[in-house]
C-alpha cells in the first residue's frame, strides 16, 4: 500500500538572469503561474536627470508559487531568464506565506525600504566612485540611508570614512 503525499503550493525563490527579473516575471505569467515581482521606486542616479524608476527589491531575484509538481517545475525552470530554484542539497526551500505577504506590504507603501546584506562586517571593499575613488578598506557598518562606513588602516591606527554604498564594491577574497 502506498501513502499519498499532500502536496501544498508555496512560496519558493527563483534566481534569474541578471536584469532579467521582469522577463521572468512576464513569462511565468504567460505559463499562468503566480508570481510576485517585489518593486520599489528609486531616483535615478544618472547625473544629466532625476527621474522615478521602479526597480526589483532584490535584484536577481523573483518569488514564484507553485506545488513543484515535476511538469510545472520543469516549466518554472525553462522559463527564460531562470538560472535556478533558490534551495539547498535537499531542494528547493519554501518561503512562508507571511514572509510574501509582508513584502507586498512593503513595497506597495510610499516609505523608503533598504535591504542591507550586501557587506558584511570585516569584508575587503574598494571605493569606485566619488572623492574617495581607489581607497581599499575594510567594511565597517551601514550608516543609512545608502551611506557606508569603510575603515582604512595605516601606521597600525584606523581612520574611517563615510561613503555612498553604491560607490563602493566587495573586493574578492583572493586580492
Amino acid at each position: 500500500m502506498t501513502t499519498q503525499i499532500d502536496i501544498h503550493p508555496a512560496w519558493y525563490g527563483l534566481h534569474t538572469r541578471s536584469r532579467f527579473e521582469q522577463v521572468v516575471f512576464d513569462g511565468l505569467n504567460k505559463k499562468s503561474l503566480e508570481a510576485f515581482l517585489p518593486k520599489i521606486t528609486v531616483v535615478s542616479k544618472r547625473r544629466d536627470r532625476r527621474k522615478k524608476l521602479r526597480v526589483p527589491l532584490f535584484p536577481g531575484y523573483i518569488f514564484v508559487r507553485s506545488d513543484l509538481h515535476v511538469h510545472e517545475r520543469l516549466e518554472i525552470v525553462k522559463t527564460v531568464g531562470v538560472v535556478r530554484l533558490i534551495g539547498n542539497t535537499d531542494g528547493p526551500i519554501s518561503i512562508p506565506d507571511e514572509a510574501i505577504n509582508s513584502l507586498r506590504i512593503m513595497v506597495e507603501g510610499d516609505d523608503p525600504v533598504a535591504t542591507s546584506t550586501r557587506f558584511r562586517k570585516g569584508d575587503r571593499v574598494m571605493v569606485v566612485e566619488g572623492p574617495f575613488v581607489g581607497v581599499v578598506g575594510t567594511f565597517v557598518r551601514y550608516r543609512g540611508f545608502g551611506r557606508v562606513v569603510v575603515a582604512i588602516e595605516a601606521l597600525g591606527q584606523y581612520a574611517g570614512v563615510t561613503v555612498s554604498e553604491e560607490h563602493v564594491e566587495r573586493l574578492p577574497d583572493i586580492v
